[in-house]
């Protein structure tokens, strides 16, 4: 299965059927290499409504025909711009074509340009095998030790950007809880308020068993 990063907390899980986009913010993302007619994907998942997360997900739909998954109140506002939808809450999960969806806990806010929009999220995707945590902008929380313990997670893909997010002593806290094989840094370096470095985040996993994987935008990895 291939990750490849687009920058801010953008990627793209390609297995062997099936691709799926991550919080697609492309227009407007001062480090993206693509453009959302670039994105070809069955599924766009969108952890909440900030305009550097749910970003191009609406013309994303349209172009591919694909739904938007996310927490019920988000999907309503994409479904009303004309999106395909399907809406989902906390602790509820899906069987989709591509894989299982499940959506965690995620502890900030979540607005559009009209507004609240529910709860944010995050995801733990289980597609051709292999589990992916998306955390979203979130910040440390103890059940993330209980997300660990009953998921066995081959990539955590962590914001470090502090500000808005986890920063990286936060994050590193967040990988004991996970216990995943790796771990993939995001939402940092987009804007000079965000600027982290990454190589503070490998090197504080290197006592632990989990690899830190620092990855260039549009650079992909197989997990």
């Amino acid at each position: 299965m291939k990750l490849t990063y687009h920058g801010h907390s953008c990627f793209i899980l390609q297995g062997s059927k099936y691709s799926i986009i991550f919080d697609p913010f492309l227009n407007g993302n001062p480090v993206a290499k693509i453009k959302p007619q670039d994105v070809k994907v069955d599924a766009i998942l969108v952890s909440h409504g900030h305009a550097d997360h749910l970003g191009d997900a609406v013309l994303i739909s349209k172009n591919c025909n694909a739904p938007i998954i996310a927490p019920f109140e988000l999907v309503g506002y994409c479904e009303a711009k004309g999106a395909k939808g399907h809406a989902m809450h906390i602790g509820g999960s899906y069987e989709f074509p591509f894989g299982r969806v499940k959506l965690t806990i995620a502890h900030h806010g979540s607005t559009t340009d009209t507004g609240a929009t529910g709860n944010p999220c995050g995801f733990i995707v289980t597609m051709d095998g292999k589990t992916i945590y998306h955390a979203g902008d979130t910040g440390l929380f103890y059940d993330m030790k209980l997300i660990g313990e009953t998921n066995n997670i081959d990539a955590a893909l962590l914001p470090i950007g502090d500000n808005f997010t986890m920063g990286i002593s936060d994050a590193i806290k967040a990988v004991e809880f996970l216990k995943p094989k790796i771990a993939v840094p995001m939402h940092y370096n987009t804007w000079d308020l965000i600027k982290q470095d990454p190589k503070k985040f490998a090197e504080g996993l290197k006592n632990t068993q989990t690899k830190g994987v620092i990855m260039g935008v549009g650079e992909s990895i197989e997990i």
